[in-house]
C-alpha cells in the first residue's frame, strides 16, 4: 500500500536553497521539453538519452522528467471520455431547461422568462462547442492543452496580477527522484539519519554543479518531521541488517523510497512515498467474506453510520459517528476531522471483535447543472477522504475491506428495515451494505410488491392521463411518457424484473411520512 509522508526543509543557507531553486528550474523545463516532444511522438528513449546533454542533467533525473511527463499525458487520456460525458449531461440538462421554461413548466426567479431564455441559449451553445472540441480531440487521440503552472495562475499572468519572475515560479516549482533499492533507498535524493545529534537531513544530487570527471555534488539541508511519523520515517530510512558480509560487515537492505520536493509560498516541503507493509487486504466484489461479524458503512457528509451483522446477515448493534465540522471548515482542518473519526469508528469495531468491514463503492460526479452552491458544496465535499481513510486504516489493523454497489441501500433501509428495527436512515443503510457484502438479495416484502401493483399502478396511469397535450408534443413530454411506460412495464412484469427496478419504482413513486407510504409527484 502506497503511503505519504510530509516533512519540511528548514534552511537559512541562501546559497545552497538558491542551488535547489535552480535545480527545480532545469527540471522543471526538462519534463515540459519531454512533454511536448511526447506529443509530437517522439520515442521516450531518445528523450532521455538527449536531456542530459540539453539540461545537465543525470541520467536518472532525465528518467524521472519523461515519466512525469507520460503519467501526465496518460491522466488527460483517461480523463477526455469522462469529461466529455459530463458535458453531454450538461447539454440535456440545458435542453430540458429550456423546454420547461418555453412551455411554462417552470418560471424563472429572479429574472424575466425572455433573457432566462437567451442565458440558457447562449449556455447551450458554448456547451456544443465545448463537446465539439472533446470530440475531435477523441477522434485525433489528442489530449486538451496543457498549462504548466495552472490555468488560473495563468489567467492571473495575463491581467498582470502577478508577475512574470512569480508566474516562472510556479512552472518550475518541482523536483522529483524514484526510489531505488539498490542505491540505498533513492540515489538522487536520499533522507539520512543522525545518530548523535538525533536530526535528519535530505542530501540533493546536483548535477548543475558537477565539475569534469567529477562526481556530482550533493546539497544538505535540515528536515522537519513530525514526531508522530518520527520512528517510521528513521525506521525507512536506516535499514534493516540481514546479516554480515566475509568482512564481517552488517548487510544492510534498504527499502525503496520516492521523493518529491515541492516549493510553495517560499517553503520546501518534502513528500515520501513508500510502499508500506499491511495486514488485511481488500477483497473482490466475489470474493466471499470470513468473518463472524461484519460491519457495513454508510458514508455521508456530516456522519458514518455503522451497522454489525453476523455471517448468517441478522442485525447485530449499530453506532453513528458524527462530523458536522466537514461541512464548513477548512481543507487542513477537514482532514484532522477525517482521520479522527475513522480512528474512532475502528476502535469501536475493535472492541465488537469485528472481522471484515463493506463500504460503498462510490464516485461522486459533477451535478449537472447551474447551481454554484451545489458545485461548491461537492467539491469541498469529503466522501473520498473518508473512504481511502478506511481502507487504508482498516488494512493497517488487519481488516477484510469489501467495496459493494451502492444502488438503492437507502431506499432499502428506509422501507424494509428502518421500521422493522428501530434505525435511523442511515444506520438501515448501512445494514443493507453489510448485507450485500454477504451475498444477500435484497426482495421486496409482499406488502410492497402489493402497494406497487395497485396504488403506485393507478397512480402512474392517471399521472399519464392528466398531461396537457401541448406538453405531450414537447421533448420532455415525450421523455417523460417514455419513462411512465417504462415504469408500468417493470410492474407488469415484475417477476421477470430485477428486483431492483421495482425499488426504483417505489423510490421515484413513493415516500414514507411518519412510517406511512404516501405517493409523491412523478
Amino acid at each position: 500500500m502506497k503511503t505519504v509522508r510530509g516533512m519540511k526543509i528548514v534552511s537559512d543557507d541562501e546559497t545552497q536553497l538558491h542551488s535547489l531553486d535552480e535545480l527545480m528550474r532545469v527540471f522543471g523545463s526538462a519534463k515540459r521539453y519531454a512533454f511536448n516532444r511526447l506529443l509530437e511522438g517522439r520515442n521516450a528513449k531518445e528523450i532521455i538519452k538527449h536531456l542530459p546533454h540539453q539540461f545537465r542533467l543525470n541520467k536518472r533525473y532525465a528518467e524521472d522528467a519523461v515519466l512525469l511527463a507520460q503519467s501526465l499525458i496518460s491522466s488527460q487520456r483517461e480523463l477526455l471520455p469522462m469529461r466529455l460525458e459530463d458535458v453531454q449531461a450538461k447539454i440535456e440538462k440545458t435542453a430540458k431547461k429550456i423546454d420547461e421554461y418555453q412551455y411554462g413548466r417552470k418560471t424563472p426567479k429572479n429574472v424575466d422568462l425572455p433573457t432566462c431564455l437567451g442565458g440558457l441559449r447562449q449556455r447551450l451553445e458554448k456547451l456544443k462547442a465545448k463537446e465539439a472540441e472533446l470530440k475531435r480531440h477523441l477522434d485525433q487521440r489528442m489530449i486538451p492543452r496543457v498549462i504548466f503552472g495552472g490555468k488560473q495562475n495563468f489567467c492571473k499572468r495575463l491581467k498582470g496580477k502577478i508577475t512574470n519572475e512569480e508566474w516562472k515560479d510556479l512552472r518550475s516549482n518541482q523536483l522529483y527522484a524514484r526510489g531505488d533499492k539498490s542505491k540505498k533507498g533513492n540515489l538522487n535524493i536520499r533522507l539520512l539519519y543522525d545518530d548523535n545529534t538525533y536530526e535528519c537531513y535530505v542530501e540533493i544530487a546536483n548535477p548543475l554543479g558537477q565539475q569534469e570527471s567529477k562526481t556530482a555534488p550533493r546539497l544538505r539541508f535540515p528536515v522537519s518531521v513530525p514526531e508522530k511519523y518520527e520512528e517510521e520515517i528513521i525506521n525507512l530510512v536506516m535499514g534493516e541488517q540481514v546479516g554480515v558480509n566475509a568482512k564481517g560487515k552488517p548487510i544492510i537492505n534498504y527499502q525503496p523510497y520516492t521523493v518529491e520536493i515541492k516549493r510553495k509560498n517560499g517553503e520546501y516541503y518534502i513528500h515520501l512515498i513508500y510502499e508500506e507493509e499491511v495486514y488485511g487486504r481488500e477483497l473482490t466484489y466475489d470474493e466471499p467474506i470470513q468473518a463472524e461479524r461484519i460491519a457495513g458503512m454508510d458514508i455521508n457528509i456530516d456522519r458514518i453510520a455503522v451497522s454489525i451483522v453476523s455471517k448468517q446477515g441478522n442485525f447485530l448493534q449499530s453506532k453513528v459517528f458524527y462530523c458536522h465540522e466537514l461541512e464548513y471548515v477548512r481543507a487542513n482542518k477537514r482532514n484532522n476531522i477525517v482521520g479522527e473519526t475513522v480512528r474512532d469508528v475502528y476502535d469501536w469495531l475493535l472492541q465488537e471483535n469485528v472481522g471484515a468491514v463493506v463500504i460503498e463503492n462510490i464516485q461522486l460526479r459533477q451535478q449537472h447543472d447551474t447551481d454554484k452552491r451545489f458545485n461548491r458544496f461537492t467539491h469541498n465535499f469529503k466522501k473520498k477522504k473518508l473512504t481511502d481513510t478506511i481502507i487504508r486504516r482498516g488494512m493497517r489493523l488487519g481488516f477484510r475491506i469489501k467495496k459493494v454497489n451502492p444502488a438503492y441501500t437507502s431506499v432499502i433501509g428506509r422501507f424494509k428495515y428502518r421500521k422493522k428495527y428501530g434505525l435511523s436512515v442511515h444506520e438501515s443503510a448501512a445494514l443493507v451494505i453489510g448485507r450485500r457484502g454477504l451475498g444477500y438479495r435484497e426482495r421486496l416484502p409482499k406488502e410492497l410488491i402489493h402497494i406497487i401493483k395497485t396504488k403506485v399502478k393507478r397512480h402512474l396511469v392517471a399521472v399519464l392521463g392528466s398531461m396537457e397535450e401541448s406538453y405531450k408534443q414537447s421533448k420532455s413530454g415525450t421523455k417523460q411518457r417514455q419513462y411512465l411506460g417504462r415504469m408500468l412495464k417493470k410492474i407488469e412484469n415484475f417477476k421477470e424484473e430485477h428486483e431492483w427496478s421495482l425499488w426504483n419504482v417505489l423510490h421515484k413513486c413513493c415516500w414514507l411520512n411518519q412510517d406511512q407510504i404516501q405517493l409523491k409527484e412523478v
